[in-house]
């Protein structure tokens, strides 16, 4: 039986998130189905998770009040992977360092949106990630990236600059930048089919 991934599609990098979760799928030797999530009762048919990033206010306000953000809480409490990146780890925080945003609490880190710049200071760095299955360094691209502050439960993958920049907390795996707009899908298949022993199987 395939596996069924939902990315959350209420903005983003939807489209690219899509293609790696089915690359970094066919590398594993699943076969995956993706759902964009843009409503309620979709999220709990779904065995992988992505929150991409874009705009943290509007992908707060909207995951709330569509149902969606509920239905995240429940994905992770039942132990099965989220991914999320950039704006997406903001909205997945304990803490966004602002309150217009409203997060969902599930990576314990305070975070400090656009901390690494505007648009015109984004950029690329090489980064060893723990737990990649390779040690080559992951080619990270970061835009308007935010900083990790703090750390408090999450276990750090990744630093740059003296930085957090790629977090484990349980099931959830959140990065500052976007894997998702390369053609490296080492990250990909480390927050989904790496879960910290936990294993990735198909609803039935």
């Amino acid at each position: 039986m395939s596996l069924v991934a939902g990315v959350v599609a209420v903005q983003g990098d939807v489209s690219e998130h899509a293609d790696a979760i089915r690359r970094a799928s066919t590398a594993r030797g699943e076969s995956v189905e993706v759902l964009e999530v843009r409503e309620s009762g979709i999220v709990p048919d779904c065995d992988l998770l992505a929150m991409p990033g874009g705009e943290s206010t509007t992908i707060s306000r909207l995951v709330h009040s569509e149902g969606i953000a509920a239905e995240i809480r429940d994905h992770v409490d039942d132990e099965k992977p989220l991914f999320a990146t950039c704006a997406g780890l903001i909205v997945a925080s304990s803490d966004a360092g602002d309150e217009r945003v409203e997060t969902l609490d599930l990576i314990d880190v305070t975070v400090e949106r656009n901390a690494f710049g505007r648009q015109k200071d984004s950029f690329e760095a090489p980064l060893e990630v723990t737990g990649l299955p390779d040690d080559e360094p992951f080619p990270a691209v970061f835009i308007r990236a935010p900083v990790i502050d703090d750390v408090g439960d999450a276990r750090v993958l990744a630093s740059w600059d003296g930085n957090p920049v790629a977090v484990r907390d349980g099931p959830v795996v959140g990065t500052s930048f976007h894997p998702e707009l390369t053609t490296d899908d080492r990250i990909h298949e480390l927050a989904f089919f790496e879960n910290d022993g936990a294993s990735v199987t198909a609803l039935e």
